[in-house]
Parts: C-alpha cells; sequence; structure tokens
C-alpha cells in the first residue's frame, strides 16, 4: 500500500539538521518511506490514500531516548517536603527517597504498573512521541525487576509506541543488600541479567555510576556480563560528581552515557572516539536546581552527538513533555532549537541503537513523523505547555491521540 503525503514543508532532520524541504511531499509504502522531496517532483503513482498535511510542518516523530516511566507510587510529597526545608539526607532517613519508590513499586502488581504507567506514556504520546526507552529499576530483585520490563513490554504492544527496554538492576542497593553492594553486583551479573535477556525483555543494560550509587570497578563487572549476553550498554554518569564514567562507557562502545554535568574533556573525547551519545537531561537539572552545566563546549568540539530526553522518574524529573524538555535544553543549556530538535529525533535514534531506521526523514527509515500546524520548527521549542495542533503517523499509520 503506498501512500502519498503533500502539502507539507519538511524538516527531514538528516545528519542531525533540519535540511528543510519547502512544498514537499512525502511516499510511504507500508511502515517505510519510500520517497521525499519537492512536490512537483513527487512520483506518479496508484495510490492507495493521498493526505493534504494543509501546510504542515512535518518532522520525525519525537524519541524519549531516557525515561523511568514504570513505577509505583508518588513522591510529590517529598518535593513539597524540599520546598519546605526539609533535606533530601532528612528525607531519606525516614525512608524517602528511591527507597520508597522500590517499595511502592514491589508492592504493585503488574496490572497496577501498567494501568499508572500508560497514563504517563499516553501523555507523552500526545506530545508527539513515537519511540521511548523505559528503564526497570525501582525493582532491584529478579521477580520485581521482571515485573518492571515485562509492564515495559505490554506498553509497546497496547499503544502506538516503539518501545526499547532496559534493564537498570543496578540503579541502587537494595535494603536487603544493605552495605553489601559487591555482593548486589554479583546477583545482577550471575542471575538477574542472565536470567532477564533470556526471556527476551531486555533491548540494553544501564547502570548509575555515581560516589552514591555503583563504583566504575562495580560497573564494569556488570558491562562484561551484558556483553557476553550481546547486549548494548548505557550509563548514568557525572550527574553529581566525576568518576569518569562516561569515559569507561566510551570503552564498552555504550549507546550512550546520560546526565554528564561534570563530565571532563577527556571524557568527550573518548566518547567522539566511541560514538558514543551524550544525553542530556535538562528536567532533572532543573528540578534539583542544579548550577554545574554540563560541558557543551567540549561536546560540540568534540563532535559528540548530543541527544535530549525527559528522564520521567518520581523523584528528580516528573516530567511528561518532552517538548518542554527541548525549551530547557535552549534556555538551560544554549543549544539552539535545531540542536534541541536533532537530539530528540536523530540522536535519540543513536543513543537507542535506532539510527539506522529512526529518527529521520529518509528513504528506508521508519514511517514515523508529525505533521505539526507551527509556523516553523523552531516553535516545537518554543512554546510552553499546551498541545500543539498536529497528526502523528506511526509505521505509515495516523495514530494522532
Amino acid at each position: 500500500m503506498k501512500t502519498l503525503w503533500q502539502h507539507c514543508h519538511v524538516a527531514t532532520m538528516a545528519n542531525g539538521k533540519y535540511s528543510i524541504i519547502e512544498d514537499a511531499a512525502m511516499v510511504t509504502a507500508g511502515s517505510l518511506i519510500e520517497w521525499v522531496g519537492p512536490r512537483s517532483q513527487a512520483p506518479t503513482a496508484d495510490y492507495t490514500q493521498v493526505h493534504d498535511l494543509q501546510g504542515a510542518w512535518v518532522t520525525p516523530g519525537l524519541i524519549d531516548c531516557h525515561t523511568h516511566t514504570v513505577f509505583g507510587g508518588n513522591r510529590s510529597g517529598e518535593f513539597e517536603q524540599r520546598l519546605e526545608g526539609v533535606s533530601y539526607a532528612e528525607i531519606a532517613a525516614k525512608g524517602g527517597g528511591i527507597a520508597s519508590t522500590v517499595r511502592a513499586t514491589r508492592a504493585a502488581s503488574e496490572d497496577e504498573l501498567f494501568l499508572s504507567a500508560e497514563k504517563r506514556l499516553r501523555s507523552l504520546l500526545r506530545d508527539g512521541v513515537t519511540t521511548v526507552e523505559i528503564k526497570s529499576g525501582y525493582g532491584l530483585d529478579l521477580a520485581n525487576e521482571r515485573k518492571m520490563l515485562r509492564v515495559a513490554r505490554r506498553l509497546g504492544e497496547a499503544l502506538p509506541v516503539s518501545v526499547r527496554a532496559t534493564c537498570l538492576a543496578a540503579h541502587a542497593l537494595p535494603p536487603e543488600y544493605k552495605d553489601r553492594a559487591d555482593d548486589y553486583i554479583e546477583h545482577i551479573c550471575k542471575e538477574m541479567l542472565p536470567a532477564l535477556a533470556a526471556e527476551g525483555l531486555v533491548d540494553a543494560v544501564d547502570a548509575f555510576c555515581e560516589y552514591l550509587a555503583f563504583s566504575p570497578e562495580q560497573v564494569e563487572r556488570v558491562f562484561k556480563v551484558a556483553q557476553q549476553l550481546g547486549l548494548p550498554v548505557k550509563l548514568h554518569a557525572e550527574q553529581l560528581s566525576s568518576l569518569h564514567g562516561s569515559s569507561l562507557a566510551a570503552r564498552y562502545h555504550a549507546l550512550s552515557a546520560d546526565h554528564l554535568e561534570f563530565m571532563t574533556e577527556e571524557d568527550a573525547i573518548a566518547m567522539a572516539a566511541a560514538g558514543t551519545v551524550a544525553v542530556l537531561l535538562p528536567g532533572a537539572f532543573y528540578f534539583l536546581r542544579e548550577t554545574q552545566l554540563p560541558p557543551m563546549d567540549a561536546l560540540r568540539k568534540h563532535g559528540v552527538k548530543i541527544a535530549i530526553a525527559s528522564d520521567l522518574n518520581p523523584g528528580t524529573s516528573p516530567a511528561l513533555s518532552v517538548r518542554l524538555m527541548l525549551n530547557m535544553a535552549c534556555t538551560l543549556f544554549r543549544m539552539t532549537p535545531e540542536e534541541a530538535l536533532a537530539g530528540a529525533t536523530q540522536h535519540a535514534a543513536t543513543a537507542l541503537g535506532l539510527g539506522d531506521t529512526h529518527g529521520s526523514l529518509e528513504v528506508g527509515k521508519v514511517a514515523d513523523f508529525v505533521a505539526w500546524q507551527i509556523d516553523r520548527p523552531a516553535d516545537l521549542a518554543y512554546w510552553l505547555g499546551g498541545e500543539l495542533d498536529k497528526r502523528v503517523v506511526r509505521h505509515g499509520v495516523d495514530v494522532t491521540v
């Protein structure tokens, strides 16, 4: 089935640039793009359908390449406490923080987790997202990590979105392993990862490399097992301190290293050489009122691809809008609207290992795109809040929600 989409302008985002085609048309064949170019040059064919996009600006579907969408409970009360002067340490000492999310996630059934995550994911879809990564990491034992990853798979089956599931068992130390971090890492490597990978629940493996989480040496043990299982790796790195986790990630040719506020130029050089994407998370930066900016000049100087994501999670980035993240990337990190949009399309696809099939509007790639009723592509990073008029197409089919 061939479909012609015409009367539009296209920002293909090829090579991470707007790559604009004015007065454009696009031909899709099933789930793939067959042709894109000026409308005057559109191939003549017996099209099954012809769609008039009424002068819309067409971009690739947005890709949220770092989320923790599946979790139990709610931590808005902690947010309120912090604003009233209670420290995070005091909250954690009383059983709050990530420990409270772990308890709530373990207590929730798979169906309860699915229903709560579905609501959050639908918000992202209404924002133009067609591909999303969902991490585990609030179960911290085999049964509950499995439960979270099963929910991630179910979400991809139930909603019009492509879901990549990442195992983040090395996110925090569970209470039953208090003061035994090495033993927990051994459990992840010997029991959890092999079992979850064998069940087909894992597309990538992540870890949190930080002084309050796991050391580079512990993370490397996880990476080696992931490598043996044929799974790509990612890393939360340099968010609060410089441990050169991003250089470690680069040594293992990680898909991405994420956060990166405290990374060094040496880390940027290593990431560039490895092709590891820098995933910046302005929502967490904003929510935590951080002041240490990611080293944008070093990332640009060495040609590191920069992605932008929501980091949707209950504690540090309860963000339900990727478009808002584009604005924050521009206002907080001094990125251009073009860089920000590339960060939520082409570079985000690369950060998920999907760069050859997603993220730009090119022949042979998946027909995931959004037709926005806007004046120019920069509007996507300009408007704060609200829903922009649009049509969302996934795999060549209109799935506007």
